[in-house]
């Protein structure tokens, strides 16, 4: 799968390459995005939240290709890590399998949907999932998630919860919701250890990227020059953390990456709302016109 997403990705960067030198996105810029939330990542800071942030704050990315533009550019990162976790820790193949598969088929159908939505209702939706994010890590700040069991896999009506939650959450992974955070609660809850939830959540997010990708990928609703950028500086990052850095205070910065989360939500839902009030006013003078023509 990984490597028909790069055989897809290259073949449109060749194919738009006169394209990319008209986007109005800074190289450097995104260079720098992507090495600090790749590298934040590896480290525990999901990449979604502090990526949708920075690229708005910053003015890299238009809101409408935001979510394709999150899920193109940090799939080769995220599946750095992936490969990383899942060689070394121990994890029972059929709970694994099946999980990743409901999250790939969820992405499917999620990307499916996010390409056909208007500017307005992307932005309403990644305020909405965003405030959802800042909930889920505010929770695990004060250990108000389950902290998890002894079990390397799943069995019965636990493994068939697993599945239909997964799937949700890929689904939800392609208007921006970062899996991390939501899907380590749903394997800790169902008793799964906290060392296998890794394997799960990783191998989630790095099977069910290229398929939501390659489908934002061929309707062009994504930004390339971030994508080259993630792609290449994002993958440094990783290697760093996951080399160099043994440890390091993260509980301020978590608060941060929360305050900086929950204002880039309420910046979307405003847009959103100014986008409504854009509409209503063009059909209010829309109106008035035709009530003229009428007239005359």
């Amino acid at each position: 799968m990984a490597v028909c997403f790069l055989i897809v990705l290259i073949r449109d960067l060749i194919q738009n390459k006169d394209k990319i030198a008209k986007e109005d996105t800074s190289y450097p810029v995104t260079g720098v995005i992507g090495f600090v939330t790749c590298f934040l990542d590896t480290l525990g800071i999901g990449n979604f939240a502090t990526g949708t942030a920075l690229l708005r704050a910053f003015k890299q990315v238009d809101d409408k290709d935001l979510p394709g533009t999150l899920n193109v550019a940090f799939f080769i990162s995220i599946m750095l890590e992936a490969l990383t976790f899942i060689s070394s820790v121990e994890v029972e193949p059929l709970t694994l399998g099946l999980m990743i598969a409901s999250a790939v088929l969820g992405s499917w159908l999620g990307a499916g949907v996010m390409v056909k939505l208007s500017k307005k209702k992307i932005q309403k939706t990644m305020g909405l999932a965003l405030i959802l994010v800042a909930l889920m890590m505010i929770a695990g700040k004060f250990d108000l998630v389950p902290a998890g069991g002894t079990a390397i896999g799943l069995t019965g009506i636990k493994l068939v919860i697993g599945v239909a939650v997964n799937f949700i959450l890929g689904a939800l992974m392609t208007c921006g919701v970062g899996l991390y955070a939501p899907c380590m609660a749903l394997v800790y809850a169902l008793g799964i250890s906290p060392r296998v939830a890794f394997p799960i959540m990783m191998g989630s997010c790095a099977m069910l990227m290229p398929v939501a990708s390659i489908r934002f990928i061929k309707s062009g609703a994504y930004n390339r020059k971030v994508t080259i950028m993630f792609s290449t500086l994002g993958t440094v990052g990783v290697i760093l953390a996951a080399t160099l850095v043994k440890s390091i205070p993260l509980g301020a910065l978590q608060w941060v990456v929360i305050i900086v989360v929950l204002y880039t939500s309420y910046s979307l839902l405003q847009d959103s709302n100014k986008s409504n009030e854009e509409d209503n006013n063009k059909k209010e003078k829309q109106s008035e016109i035709n009530d003229q023509i009428k007239v005359d």
